[in-house]
């Protein structure tokens, strides 16, 4: 089992557990996007905001925190106000 748990800074925290490290960053990203989308960011700040924060963090999820997953160990990445960590759940 995998657990991951995430921050959006002064507006959201949300976790999720379950076996398919691929699925986990699927629900990471749809939730932090729906969360951000509440906000009500301005045109400019929503279009750099997938950019700047959310992808990189999925995408070394997907990466880095399969890796270190796959060892046994922990995952964390900060971007911006994103903070997201991954770690195995016995």
């Amino acid at each position: 089992m995998i657990g991951i748990s995430w921050a959006l800074i002064a507006q959201h925290v949300d976790a999720w557990t379950g076996t398919d490290l691929d699925q986990g960053a699927a629900v990471l990203e749809d939730r932090v996007r729906a969360a951000v989308d509440a906000i009500g960011l301005t045109p400019e700040a929503a279009r750099h905001w997938p950019t700047d924060f959310l992808v990189p963090v999925v995408e070394s999820l997907r990466s880095d925190g399969a890796t270190a997953l796959g060892r046994g160990e922990s995952w964390s990445k900060a971007a911006g106000p994103l903070l997201a960590c991954a770690c195995p759940v016995t």
